[in-house]
């Protein structure tokens, strides 16, 4: 669906004090947090006001969006 909100802790709704307990204790985690918020504020934007980006490069967006939501969920059951 168009523009909708990837938030980790929309994605991750049991993990809601531990993400904010990392995102205070844990840089690296905080790190990547900041990195997929970036990245899905960035896909959301462009989707709600149809810019101009070609299939590929929104796929690569995403693909990255999800690959940081991999190690953000792996550092969330360790």
């Amino acid at each position: 669906m168009l523009g909708e909100d990837h938030a980790i802790i929309i994605e991750f709704p049991e993990y809601k004090e531990k993400i904010s307990e990392l995102n205070k204790t844990d840089s690296n985690f905080a790190e990547y947090a900041r990195r997929y918020h970036a990245l899905d504020q960035e896909i959301r934007h462009l989707e709600l006001d149809n810019a101009p980006i070609d299939d590929e490069a929104m796929h690569q967006l995403k693909h990255d969006r999800a690959s940081l939501k991999d190690v953000i969920y792996q550092r969330l059951k360790a």
